[in-house]
């Protein structure tokens, strides 16, 4: 049996502070890198892109984001997300809100979309969507948090590796 094939797609905006966690994690990867089996990208704020990646027969994703959950900044968390119903969630063609990202692929593929993780480190800065600021930099806990995020990536890549479809542990 073929290894599953596994995205890791750093999500965020390099000139929001903190919502650039995704691409330093990537970035942070060059120096341990994955399994060969394994894309790693830089999405950055091309959902559309991530959305047709999605659609290319991966088994799992995760999704590396800065995501507030009202936790200590620089908190990481494994999440597993509800997948969108498509007939509920309305597909967009721009930014990068990954609900409606995996609207978007949903919408675009012809089955099942694969797995989706999320890991996912709160901000110490959330930026106004409204009227942002740039800021390039993330903040002390999200810098440091980058780091940990790196191992931590490691395991979570591993598992999939072994069971695309087990329980993950953050161990």
């Amino acid at each position: 049996m073929t290894a599953p094939r596994l995205l890791v797609a750093g999500i965020g905006n390099i000139f929001l502070g903190d919502d650039a966690f995704g691409p330093e994690v990537i970035k942070a990867l060059a120096g341990r890198p994955l399994p060969a089996e394994v894309r790693v990208r830089d999405f950055g704020i091309r959902g559309m892109d991530l959305a047709y990646r999605l659609t290319d027969g991966c088994d799992a994703a995760v999704f590396v984001d800065a995501a507030p959950r009202g936790l200590a900044p620089g908190t990481l968390s494994l999440i597993e997300p509800e997948l969108p119903d498509p007939a509920r969630h309305a597909p967009e063609a721009h930014g990068m809100d990954p609900v409606k990202v995996l609207a978007l692929a949903a919408h675009l593929g012809q089955g099942p979309l694969p797995r989706v993780v999320v890991l996912a480190c709160e901000p110490q800065v959330v930026p106004d969507v409204d009227d942002p600021d740039v800021t390039v930099g993330l903040s002390a806990p999200v810098r440091d948090a980058v780091e940990r995020a790196v191992p931590l990536l490691h395991t979570v890549v591993g598992q999939l590796l072994a069971d695309a479809g087990a329980a993950l542990a953050a161990g």
